[in-house]
């Protein structure tokens, strides 16, 4: 029997029409999507299906720039759809919810302590409360070494305003605080070669000077109706499971001032018998993050790419009774509905750990992406040629300097797994310019047109979809001949 995580992404998790390919397949999207429109509008908000149903909707950085609260409505709405497909449609059974900063609302809400528009409502009283208080401008930047490491740089600078935000994995963490002082630790991280990205956001997230604004959402979060938990619960941000007695008010508002330690919940859900991790968002950005904290862990990102209802039951085959055999399914043991009920994780809850499953080896995969997804996405990209662009560590470079040159970008920026749109704000319009680039320089024919190219959005992913296409030669014969 296996034990799995299912974790909900924070503010990066969002994929212009992540749902579109799923709501052709799947009536439960348009279902709850409905429920959630109607609950958006009645809140003066906008219809998260506008975003989510729609491969043209506005960019991550779109959203973030002019329309935040937008983009909150369509992250829960993104994550809430897809628990319930994955729950209801494939019957996963997670013995344990993780949310990592925001997504520790969604995961709230999956949890059973909101329902769909009481869940709304939280995310909607967010935004009500940086709107009543707003606070002053900060940031946010991201540092490639670990908590500690960021700790002794900081306290190296004397840098008292900028503190932990995020402790994502043994070698990433975020830092936040006010913009000046931020900057320099940024360009101090920079001399000494430490991988430092600014992120964008207006304000200093987990933060002090956020402090008005949690009081404020604390209150208006105390107003709302909450349930009974269906599932158990473990906060990164207090470090443990929910309890019956813990404030649920004072939670959700502490995920603004306190910081996320993502690597330690990890690790002890690990330790505690949690041998799968699912990511329940678009985009993979968790499943990564995952996979360098526990190597050799199952991460599963079913929505990583824009993924139809095939493709998704693929990726979760062997554990999920409705995507496959139910040997190997995660299955919650035990009665009850409170927060302890049923199987789960921390003090007094009993785990018995089980061998972690073998996935079937594929060539050179992505960081954090499974064989089995790796054998879905396959599946909807066309037979190589049998003529391959190079070895994949190659490839990616010559597409590193490539998308450095064009973009204005230092090269170490562009990881291999780095998020073109969410991390380094680049649109679909230029990622297919530049892609058309590579595609020439290595003779390749494009994908069809209506092909979703964007949804290869990191220089890996593009890598392997190099050496899918036919080379251009292949391409005007099969056109002379048809």
């Amino acid at each position: 029997m296996t034990d799995c995580a299912v974790m909900f992404p924070g503010q990066g998790a969002y994929l212009p029409g992540a749902l579109a390919p799923l709501a052709d397949d799947e009536p439960l999207v348009h279902e709850t999507l409905r429920v959630l429109d109607a609950a958006a509008v009645r809140l003066g908000r906008t219809a998260p299906s506008r975003f989510l149903l729609d491969e043209r909707a506005p960019a991550l950085a779109d959203l973030v720039a002019t329309a935040p609260a937008d983009l909150h409505t369509a992250l829960f709405a993104a994550e809430t759809t897809l628990f319930r497909v994955l729950t209801e449609r494939h019957g996963l059974r997670p013995s344990v919810l993780l949310g990592h900063s925001f997504g520790e609302l969604v995961a709230l809400t999956a949890a059973g302590l909101y329902d769909l528009e009481e869940g709304l409502a939280l995310v909607a009283a967010r935004d009500d409360a940086f709107a009543a208080h707003p606070p002053v401008r900060g940031g946010m930047v991201a540092l490639g070494v670990s908590a500690t490491r960021a700790a002794g740089l900081l306290s190296g600078l004397g840098a008292w305003e900028v503190t932990l935000a995020a402790d994502n994995s043994p070698r990433q963490c975020v830092v936040s605080g006010p913009a000046e002082p931020l900057e320099r630790v940024r360009a101090a991280a920079a001399m000494l070669g430490i991988g430092a990205t600014t992120l964008r956001v207006p304000y200093a997230f987990h933060h002090r000077t956020l402090a008005a604004v949690a009081d404020d959402f604390a209150h208006r979060a105390s107003a709302l109706r909450t349930g009974p938990a269906r599932h158990v619960l473990h906060s990164a941000i207090l470090g443990r499971r929910l309890e019956d007695e813990d404030a649920v008010a004072d939670l959700v508002a502490a995920h603004l001032v306190r910081p996320t330690r993502f690597t330690d919940a990890v690790r002890g859900l690990y330790a505690d018998g949690v041998d799968v991790f699912v990511e329940c968002g678009p985009r993979g950005v968790l499943s990564d993050l995952v996979a360098a904290t526990v190597p050799g862990v199952r991460v599963i990102a079913p929505l990583r790419r824009r993924a139809g209802g095939r493709e998704v039951a693929d990726a979760l085959a062997g554990i999920a009774p409705g995507a496959g055999s139910a040997s190997g399914a995660c299955v919650a043991s035990g009665a009850g509905s409170g927060p302890g009920a049923g199987r789960g994780v921390g003090p007094g809850i009993g785990i018995t750990p089980t061998p972690s499953p073998t996935p079937s080896p594929s060539p050179s995969p992505s960081p954090g992406i499974d064989a089995d997804e790796d054998r879905a996405v396959a599946a909807e990209r066309p037979e190589p040629d049998g003529s391959a662009v190079g070895d994949r560590r190659e490839v990616v470079e010559t597409l590193r300097s490539l998308y450095a040159e064009a973009l204005g970008y230092p090269p170490e920026v562009l990881t291999e797994d780095a998020d073109l749109e969410a991390d380094l704000g680049v649109d679909s319009i230029k990622q297919t310019e530049l892609f058309a680039q590579a595609a020439t320089r290595y003779g390749r024919t494009l994908p069809a047109e209506g092909s979703r190219l964007t949804s290869y959005t990191t220089l890996a992913a593009l890598a392997e979809l190099l050496n899918t296409l036919p080379a251009a030669r292949d391409a005007r014969t099969k056109e002379a001949t048809a």
